[in-house]
C-alpha cells in the first residue's frame, strides 16, 4: 500500500544525484531555445539546488500536499524560477519542463530499483507522476500571474506615455489625446494633468481632442471630470480639436458645454489662453 511520503523517491534521488542531475540537465538543455553559456550556467545552479530542496521536502512531507509546510521552500524556489523566466522571455510551457524534464529519468531509476517489486513500482511511479504534475502546474500558475503583472504594468506605462502633458507656456499646459478616450485612461489623465498642474503652477490646461475619432456620452463625461478636477485645482480648461462632426455629435446628446471655452484648433486655443494670462507672443520679424 502506498503511502504519503515517498522515501524510496528520496533515497533514490540521493543515491543517483550526480548521475540524476547530468541526464535531467541534458533532456533541459534540448529544450532551450536559447542557449548561452549563462543561460546554461543558470540552469545547472537551479538544478543542483533543487534536487536536495526535493529530497528534503519527500522526507518530511506528503507528496499530495506540496501547500504543506512542508515544501515552503520548494515551492519558494519554483516562484524565483518562474517569475524570472516571465521578465527574461521564456514561454509557459519551456518554464513547466524544468519540473516535467525530471519526470522521464527518474521512471527510469525507479524501475531500476524496483525491478523485484512490481507493486510497488506502480504505486511510485503513479506517485511521482502525480507529484510532478502537481509542481509543474504551480510553477505554470506562478508564471501566468506575473505575465498578467507585466502586462498590467505595461498597459499602465502605455497609458502615461500615450497621455503625455506638455508646457507650452509659462502657466499654460496642453493635453493632445490620442484614440479612445475609456475610464482607465481618464483616470490616468487626471492624474497626470493634476500633478502637472500642481508641479508648474498652471492657470490654464488645454485639452486636445484632435486625436479622438469620436466623443460619445461616455467620453464627454470623462473630459467634464477632468475638467471639474483642474478647476478645483485652480486651473481652468480648454477644449481644441472640435471638428463639425464631432460638435454636431455633443449637440446632439445634448452635452453641456456652455461653460467650457472650446476651439476648433490647438493653435486657436493656445491665443485665448495667451490672453487669459496676460502674455504675448512677439514675431521675429518685429523684434528687430
Amino acid at each position: 500500500m502506498s503511502t504519503d511520503k515517498s522515501p524510496q523517491l528520496a533515497l533514490i534521488i540521493t543515491k543517483f544525484e550526480n548521475e540524476l542531475l547530468e541526464v535531467w540537465l541534458s533532456g533541459l538543455m534540448t529544450r532551450m531555445i536559447r542557449r548561452d553559456k549563462n543561460a546554461e550556467a543558470e540552469l545547472r545552479q537551479q538544478a543542483t539546488r533543487f534536487l536536495p530542496m526535493l529530497v528534503q521536502a519527500l522526507e518530511r512531507g506528503a507528496t499530495n500536499d506540496i501547500e504543506s509546510a512542508a515544501w515552503d521552500d520548494t515551492r519558494h524556489m519554483l516562484t524565483e524560477i518562474s517569475q524570472a523566466r516571465v521578465r527574461q522571455g521564456f514561454s509557459s510551457i519551456e518554464t513547466a519542463s524544468f519540473i516535467f524534464a525530471l519526470k522521464e529519468p527518474l521512471f527510469a531509476y525507479l524501475r531500476t530499483a524496483l525491478a523485484d517489486n512490481p507493486i510497488q513500482l506502480v504505486e511510485e511511479t503513479a506517485s511521482t507522476s502525480a507529484l510532478f504534475d502537481r509542481l509543474g502546474l504551480f510553477t505554470i500558475e506562478v508564471y501566468q500571474k506575473a505575465r498578467e503583472q507585466v502586462i498590467l504594468r505595461q498597459q499602465q506605462e502605455l497609458l502615461e506615455l500615450s497621455t503625455p502633458v506638455v508646457q507650452l507656456w509659462d502657466g499654460v499646459l496642453a493635453l493632445p489625446l490620442i484614440g479612445t478616450l475609456d475610464s482607465a485612461r481618464t483616470q490616468v489623465v487626471m492624474e497626470n494633468l493634476l500633478q502637472k498642474i500642481v508641479d508648474t503652477g498652471a492657470s490654464i490646461a488645454i485639452i486636445d481632442i484632435t486625436g479622438v475619432p469620436t466623443v460619445d456620452t461616455l467620453v464627454a463625461q470623462h473630459l467634464l471630470k477632468t475638467i471639474a478636477a483642474a478647476r478645483l485645482m485652480g486651473a481652468d480648461c480648454i477644449i481644441s480639436g472640435i471638428r463639425p462632426q464631432i460638435a454636431q455629435t455633443i449637440v446632439h446628446l445634448g452635452v453641456n458645454l456652455e461653460d467650457v471655452v472650446t476651439k476648433a484648433t490647438l493653435a486657436d486655443a493656445f491665443v485665448v489662453a495667451l490672453k487669459r494670462t496676460g502674455s504675448t507672443i512677439t514675431h521675429p520679424q518685429n523684434a528687430r
